[in-house]
């Protein structure tokens, strides 16, 4: 078994998919703003972003639109330099937090949300 990679689904498609392709800068490896599926690749893993409607379509369940804000994952993206990351991105993105160095885990981070609300963090190694 070979894990391929990470899917999130969304249901704000278009959103989430100009924001990881334009804010955030992710190489397409499929798909458009209007396919409502798109690969993006970097490093050697993949990020799919789905349509919430057509993955319940897809495994025969009722499309119910999730609006809590109850995390149930985290995208960790390892960057060169935090606070220059925060810097660069602060006018597209709304940070959570800024910058912090978290001494226990060895790690400075910084975390933000999707359109769609998906958490991610940006961290580097002290």
């Amino acid at each position: 078994m070979e894990l391929t990679h990470t899917r999130i689904l969304v249901d704000r498609y278009k959103e989430c998919f100009l924001f990881y392709r334009n804010v955030l800068g992710f190489k397409v490896a499929w798909g458009d703003e209007e396919s409502n599926y798109a690969d993006f690749e970097f490093d050697g893993v993949k990020l799919g972003v789905f349509d919430r409607r057509q993955m319940a379509a897809a495994i025969g369940d009722v499309y119910r639109r999730d609006d809590s804000r109850t995390d149930r994952v985290a995208l960790i993206f390892k960057v060169a330099d935090v606070a220059r990351s925060y810097e660069e991105w602060k006018e597209r993105v709304d940070f959570i937090t800024e910058p912090v160095e978290q001494q226990e885990w060895g790690i400075k981070v910084a975390h933000f949300r999707d359109p769609d609300g998906t958490l991610l963090e940006i961290y580097e190694n002290l």
